[in-house]
């Protein structure tokens, strides 16, 4: 049975932090920034965990501007 790989891409100029991903990811893989802030300021959602994703999309799901995409591959 094939392994799914998930892989995360944030659009970090859209962003405005509103942390909804990170609760909403099942395994942790995502947290804001703490140092770095985006053209408008805001701490941006990043991944932190390589090669954790899963690619259950729940963070690209919450996300109420649509900045995260989520690729699935099989391994």
């Amino acid at each position: 049975m094939a392994k799914i790989k998930g892989a995360v891409v944030i659009d970090t100029e859209r962003c405005k932090g509103c942390n909804l991903c990170v609760v909403a990811c099942p395994l942790d893989v995502l947290a804001l920034t703490k140092k770095e802030v985006n053209i408008k300021g805001y701490n941006f959602s990043q991944e932190i965990k390589d090669d954790t994703c899963i690619g259950c999309s729940s963070c690209a799901m919450v996300c109420p501007d649509g900045c995260i995409t989520v690729f699935k591959v099989k391994l």
